[in-house]
């Protein structure tokens, strides 16, 4: 039972990580093009964001490491994605997407870490942190919602994946389990909202997939779809 929280940690990292990969070919096709379309790049900016921060959690918190490393690859992952939306980008969304990510992977993120690094300390510091983190992430397992009354007022699943669905309840519910064993309510709340959320995704799909306006939809498009949800809420965020 002492190694329990050791393993669910793991699997949390493991799902954590195919969500964080989760966009790749959508970047693959972005490449291949030369062009983002009309994909936007904020959720990336935001995931990027949000990633560091619990990165910095897991590392002022003791034992917490396996939070660290997973958010650690986030952010690498994150920034790769955010530099080929400034490679190929159109100039607004080019411009666009420098200055939030200037904004906010830069300017608030070292404000926010230098403040804390300097001017707090011990459980102070990881409080501060925590709640940042904790509320970025619960406005991030809340975004989908607009996507789930889209979903009940057309009847079309057009707009929500399956498997970001999927990987979102799973990574909520193996990071929540994870919470609770070792105590930490800052990883529990946002990720008990996950899973919950990506339960709700999960039977609104089911209900929905099979419906006429689904069908046609992917008649239409081929299978494809452009305004696809492409990023996972951060494993939280993963961690998360």
């Amino acid at each position: 039972m002492e190694n329990l929280p050791f393993i669910i940690g793991i699997i949390g990292n493991i799902i954590s990580v195919l969500m964080f990969l989760s966009p790749v070919g959508t970047f693959r096709r972005i490449v291949k093009s030369r062009s983002t379309e009309d994909f936007d790049s904020l959720p990336y900016i935001c995931t990027l964001l949000n990633s560091s921060l619990w990165t910095y959690y897991g590392i002022i918190k003791p034992d917490s490491y396996l939070v660290s490393t997973v958010n650690g690859f986030g952010v690498i992952v994150e920034t790769i994605y955010i530099a080929l939306f400034l490679q190929f980008a159109h100039q607004k969304m080019r411009n666009k997407t420098a200055i939030l990510a200037g904004v906010l992977n830069v300017g608030f993120l070292a404000t926010t870490l230098l403040l804390a690094q300097f001017l707090l300390h011990g459980d102070m510091r990881i409080n501060v942190i925590g709640f940042l983190s904790t509320g970025l992430n619960i406005i991030m397992y809340s975004s989908p919602l607009g996507v789930m009354k889209t979903v009940v007022t057309t009847k079309s699943i057009e707009y929500m994946p399956f498997f970001l669905s999927l990987f979102l309840f799973l990574n909520g519910g193996v990071w929540t389990l994870y919470a609770v064993l070792v105590g930490d309510w800052f990883l529990g709340v946002p990720n008990g909202m996950g899973w919950f959320l990506g339960a709700v995704q999960l039977v609104i799909y089911a209900i929905y997939w099979n419906s006429d306006s689904s069908k046609q939809i992917v008649e239409d498009l081929g299978g494809g779809d452009q305004t696809e949800c492409l990023l996972p809420p951060s494993s939280s965020s993963i961690q998360e």
